[in-house]
């Protein structure tokens, strides 16, 4: 408690049934413990005790001169400045303290008054709420741009970097004294820590769907954890293998084409030694088999890269799995952010 300030009055009411009133005004300074757990909606209850620590109750009784009520309405009127804190109630209660030598026969009194204060948080909801979601929600629709045409990388580090100065300029706002820390301090760490974790999901994605042929298959885990657990939770399943087959359609025509070919080379494999040494000169089936193994190459060039276009795929549906899961993380996170300031908004208001 501060000294006191007050001027001194050198003069008592005496009235006519021998009661002497002493009108000499205190003036309190004292320190309130803050419970900002809830900030910038926060209610205190900050507790003044009175009582004497040498005069007992024979010698001085301490009471209230007269009802709460009255003085609550008192002080509602004298508070000239409107600023941070609105006085919402004021308590009494009074106690009688036994001491130790004469117990209870003599105690002390002593009178507690309990003051309820609510903090005005019209300008923290403007100045620091509010912004905060702005960019928040920004980032969150930043998502529907296309990764693999948009440079979307670009545009959440100019958000970070906006979020960055924001969190240094409302530095000044933000309690620095109490027992707990600020419930809206997390807020703010966790949005940062979205946007962070949504610029290295763009900058994975990017690197997925621009070069994905340059990695090996999915892995057994991957393929596990995102393409079917994390496929199915975000509505983003994977598809299914089909083997194609693409027929030639002149060969359809007819089979009688195709007769000759399987006589010669059953008679190359049936035939008999001399003669199939024989016909090993011949151009015709020097040529077939030229023909086979260009068509034997030409099959596993097709069968690379129908590999390679699936591993490309498989890679390409995992980026999209992650960046749709991060996407509905950030609605979930904004969702229940936006039902907790609601729900502490209006309990402080109910109070």
């Amino acid at each position: 408690m501060d000294e006191n300030r007050a001027p001194i009055v050198p003069y008592v009411y005496i009235k006519h049934n021998g009661i002497v009133r002493d009108a000499n005004p205190v003036r309190v300074v004292s320190s309130c413990n803050l419970e900002i757990y809830t900030f910038p909606f926060d209610v205190q209850n900050c507790t003044y005790t009175f009582r004497s620590y040498i005069h007992h109750v024979s010698d001085i009784r301490i009471i209230l001169g007269k009802k709460v009520e009255d003085i609550l309405k008192r002080s509602i009127s004298v508070l000239s400045t409107e600023g941070e804190w609105e006085l919402m109630d004021i308590k009494s209660s009074k106690f009688k303290l036994s001491s130790f030598d004469q117990g209870e026969s003599n105690p002390y009194d002593e009178l507690c008054f309990y003051i309820i204060l609510r903090r005005r948080a019209t300008l923290y909801v403007v100045n620091l709420l509010i912004p905060s979601c702005f960019l928040i929600t920004v980032d969150l629709f930043s998502f529907l741009l296309p990764p693999q045409n948009v440079d979307r990388s670009s545009f959440k580090m100019t958000l970070i970097l906006g979020y960055s100065v924001f969190l240094l300029i409302i530095n000044n706002l933000l309690p620095v004294t109490g027992s707990t820390i600020p419930l809206i301090n997390v807020f703010f760490a966790i949005c940062l820590a979205l946007m962070v974790a949504s610029l290295l999901e763009t900058i994975l994605i990017t690197n997925l769907l621009v070069a994905p042929c340059n990695f090996h298959p999915v892995p057994g885990w991957v393929r596990v954890l995102v393409l079917r657990f994390m496929g199915t939770l975000v509505w983003l399943p994977q598809k299914s293998r089909e083997d194609k087959i693409i027929l030639n359609p002149v060969a359809r025509e007819t089979d009688v084409k195709v007769c000759p070919l399987v006589l010669v080379e059953r008679q190359v494999q049936t035939g008999e030694p001399g003669k199939m040494w024989a016909e090993a000169d011949d151009p015709a089936l020097v040529e077939l088999r030229n023909l086979g193994n260009e068509l034997q190459s030409i099959r596993l060039q097709v069968a690379q890269h129908v590999d390679g276009n699936q591993i490309s795929q498989d890679w390409m549906q995992v980026g999209y799995i992650i960046d749709r899961l991060l996407f509905g993380v950030y609605c979930i996170f904004i969702t229940f952010s936006f039902i907790v300031i609601l729900s502490i908004c209006s309990n402080s208001y109910n109070q």
